[in-house]
Parts: structure tokens; C-alpha cells; sequence
């Protein structure tokens, strides 16, 4: 069985070749002849669209190429595998606060035993 894309290219190509014979015996300026092979060539291109479009049933072929019960499983799975790493990030990011709130504890430590030497050193001085 010939299929509709092949049948359109046929039918395009024929087009074109009859606007170029067309074109060859009824003008003789260049432009003339590509602009009416063009003319040409563009009605058979839509009109054979036109003609496609009344033989092809586009339900039947979006029904076989679009398995909805799959789509449904893959999209679940995608889903929960989100909610899975969503999770696990949130764990991160509370582990990340406490080791942050950690260091600025003992940041605040070691600066004030800092500036409590160096009131020592000035006294002594």
C-alpha cells in the first residue's frame, strides 16, 4: 500500500514537472517560467493534501501510535520517583542547617575566646 507521504511527493513532483512543461511553452522570460512552475508546483502540492486529507482517518492512527495505558505508567513512575528525590533532598537540606548552624556555634565560640585573649593581652600590657 502506497503511504501519504509518498503519494504527496509523488503528486508534488508531478506538479512540478508539469508547470515546468507548462512554463517551457507558454512563456519565454526567465521569470516568467519560474514563477509559474512554482504557481504550479504549489496548487498540485495543496491540492493533493486536500485530497489526502479526506482518505486518512487520523483517530485510527493516533489511537495505534499513542498507548495511553503506557503514557499513565511511565508518568507515574516519574512522579513518584520526583517524590522520592524531593525527600531526599529535604533531608539534605535539614542535615546542611544543622552542620551550618554547627560551625556558626563554634565560629562564635572561637571569635569570643579570640577577643578574650587579646583583652588579656592588653592588660597584661
Amino acid at each position: 500500500m502506497l503511504q501519504t507521504e509518498n503519494f504527496i511527493y509523488f503528486f508534488t513532483v508531478c506538479g512540478f514537472f508539469i508547470g515546468v512543461i507548462f512554463s517551457v511553452l507558454n512563456f519565454s522570460s526567465a521569470y516568467d517560467i519560474l514563477i509559474y512552475s512554482a504557481a504550479i508546483t504549489l496548487f498540485f502540492y495543496l491540492f493533493i493534501h486536500i485530497a489526502a486529507i479526506n482518505f486518512v482517518d487520523y483517530s485510527k492512527i493516533g489511537k495505534m501510535m499513542f498507548n495511553k495505558k503506557e503514557y499513565e505508567e511511565i508518568s507515574d513512575y516519574f512522579v513518584k520517583e520526583l517524590d522520592f528525590r524531593e525527600d531526599r533532598l529535604d533531608i539534605m537540606l535539614l542535615e546542611l542547617d544543622k552542620i551550618n548552624k554547627k560551625y556558626m556555634a563554634q565560629k562564635k565560640k572561637a571569635t569570643a575566646q579570640v577577643e578574650q585573649d587579646m583583652e588579656q593581652y592588653h592588660k597584661a600590657a
